[in-house]
């Protein structure tokens, strides 16, 4: 797509300040989709120089530059069994392959980028939000200010960010990649985009489970539960905390489809993680 408004591209190690029309350039691969006839000037991110994937003593950092290809090549350290499983598919595996997109958009699209674009079907929102992840947002004068990713996105296509506000990274917890986790997506066609995509974590120290909903709903809803609730348990939680105008209604997938899916994958995940602690 060409963007015939855009008169500058700017490197953001020499930006002047923010100004209307303005927007930071990371991938691109939605940027460049489709037309963007409100922008002016994009504020290329790509040599910011930061580490796409960093291991600290507080857990993962991932850049919001971080490429989807990056991510899917991290191998994590011994012990942390939710990103690093002892057999099948890890969840970063799974996250990336629900973009179901081709090795071109695996090495340009980004974490960062993602997560702002706001997709009801944005699997990188589901992997962080999934795991714990605290985003971490720099205003134009340099404030910052640390929000949860399962807050960050607030209805499709909308979030918190104030104008010019930039995701930095995302820290991922230790405890949280400790944890055991289940994934469940389903999609109307084999290759379509989520229709609804659940992640469930279950601490192995305390037994308490998070089941965190995204795909069928207009932003993520997460449960938690201090201990595995049985079936009748969760059924509730999920009828009471998804109401009817929560469920995302268009093209792929009508919200009485998605309502059925999400309490359907979420009876899935908890017995998948029962029958584990068993």
């Amino acid at each position: 797509m060409d963007l015939d408004t855009v008169t500058e591209i700017r490197s953001a190690r020499e930006l002047d300040g923010w100004r209307r029309g303005d927007a930071w350039l990371a991938g691109g691969t939605f940027l460049f989709s489709e037309p963007q006839p409100h922008l002016t000037r994009l504020l290329d991110l790509s040599d910011m120089g930061w580490a796409p994937l960093e291991v600290t003593d507080r857990g993962l950092e991932i850049a919001a530059t971080c490429t989807v290809a990056d991510l899917a090549r991290f191998v994590p350290p011994a012990g942390w069994t939710a990103v690093r499983p002892a057999t099948g598919p890890s969840l970063v595996e799974q996250c990336c392959r629900s973009f179901v997109a081709s090795f071109k958009i695996w090495t340009m699209a980004t974490v960062g980028g993602n997560i702002c674009n706001a997709l009801p079907a944005g699997p990188m929102i589901s992997l962080t939000a999934a795991l714990e992840g605290t985003a971490t947002l720099v205003a134009p004068d340099g404030a910052r200010r640390f929000v949860p990713v399962a807050d960050v996105v607030t209805g499709v296509g909308t979030t918190v960010l104030s104008d010019g506000e930039l995701l930095r990274s995302v820290t991922l917890p230790t405890s949280a990649l400790r944890s055991r986790t289940a994934f469940r997506q389903a999609s109307l066609y084999p290759v379509g985009r989520s229709g609804a995509l659940l992640i469930g974590r279950l601490d192995p120290l305390e037994g308490s489970l998070t089941l965190t909903v995204t795909a069928s709903t207009v932003r993520p809803v997460q449960l938690r539960f201090g201990r595995a609730p049985d079936a009748g348990t969760l059924a509730d939680a999920v009828a009471e905390a998804i109401p009817a105008q929560a469920y995302v209604d268009d093209v792929h997938g009508l919200p009485a489809w998605r309502r059925h899916m999400t309490r359907r994958l979420a009876e899935e995940i908890r017995r998948e993680l029962e029958e584990g602690t068993r």
